[in-house]
């Protein structure tokens, strides 16, 4: 599949900064420079984030939906797959007349700010809240914004699914709709992602931060609907996405899982493959669907 092609109408606007004046938590004179490295496959490494920004992807104003979804790119919190998990997703996300964001978040660095691992679902919590505000000049609807990640970002996804309640006191933190795709969920040593917790938590965090950072601890009645994909020989344990989904059914709320065979980690859009993982974007299109929020507006 030709993305370029097939998304030809989809306009990127120029990165949108998350904050005005100052940025929280942040340091300076810490040297660091932000940096993109193009590697083989299609595949953009972006490194030394740290002032966060978004890529907005606008579809034309006539195909738009009034949805929106912010993504997060994987990569274990110290680099960001900003292409194949990010702008790739985004121009499929427009071609079904959703507005996307690929989130280009702070990674966790004592030298840059103040307390690391909160940053992350910080920069999240404020591109949701830009979402809202400026939904009318998007053209979206403010009770249809939902965030996306893969790996390590579905790990930010997931938490801003489940920590909403320590953002604004109205709820506007809240996001609509999580997609969870090969997900870092959990930080327990049993099944969850000792890379990550290093880089987000440090080498020897105590067991209370630990629970507070594992997200299938944190559901509540609250959460939002999820959809959530992962396959069974990844090396981001497949329970991780097991653990969030029972999570969810336990209080009753609205899931929907696809586990695979096979397809290992850091697939995106899974177009290179024949493998069966290569269906998720349709099952993830029919998700939206079936919760009305491909429909357009009247």
């Amino acid at each position: 599949m030709c993305i370029g092609a097939q998304h030809a109408h989809a306009q990127q606007t120029d990165s949108i900064p998350l904050y005005e004046g100052v940025i929280p938590y942040a340091k300076s004179g810490h040297g660091i420079i932000e940096k993109v490295e193009h590697r083989p496959g299609g595949i953009d490494i972006l490194s030394g984030v740290t002032v966060p920004y978004i890529k907005l992807f606008l579809p034309p104003p006539e195909k738009r939906n009034g949805t929106m979804v912010i993504i997060c790119p994987g990569g274990g919190y110290y680099i960001l797959a900003n292409k194949h998990e990010g702008s790739d997703i985004a121009l499929w996300l427009n071609n079904l007349g959703v507005v996307a964001a690929v989130l280009h978040y702070r990674l966790p660095d004592a030298r840059a700010m103040e307390q690391p691992a909160i940053v992350p679902l910080t920069d999240l919590q404020q591109a949701i809240r830009l979402a809202r505000q400026r939904a009318a000049e998007w053209q979206i609807n403010p009770e249809k914004v939902g965030v996306m990640g893969f790996s390590a970002g579905g790990h930010l996804a997931s938490s801003a699914a489940v920590k909403f309640q320590t953002g604004d006191a109205n709820g506007s933190l809240r996001p609509d709709f999580a997609i969870l795709i090969y997900a870092v969920i959990s930080m327990r040593d049993e099944f969850g992602h000792t890379g990550s917790r290093e880089v987000l938590l440090g080498k020897n965090p105590d067991s209370q931060t630990i629970d507070s950072f594992s997200n299938e601890l944190l559901v509540s009645e609250q959460t939002p609907p999820a959809f959530i994909v992962h396959t069974t020989d990844d090396p981001v344990d497949v329970r991780n996405s097991v653990a969030f989904y029972t999570a969810l059914k336990a209080k009753n709320l609205s899931a929907e899982m696809h586990l695979f065979a096979k397809g290992g980690h850091g697939y995106g859009m899974a177009t290179h493959t024949n493998l069966p993982i290569a269906a998720w974007p349709k099952l993830c299109e029919a998700w939206l669907q079936s919760l009305g929020l491909l429909s357009l507006k009247k």
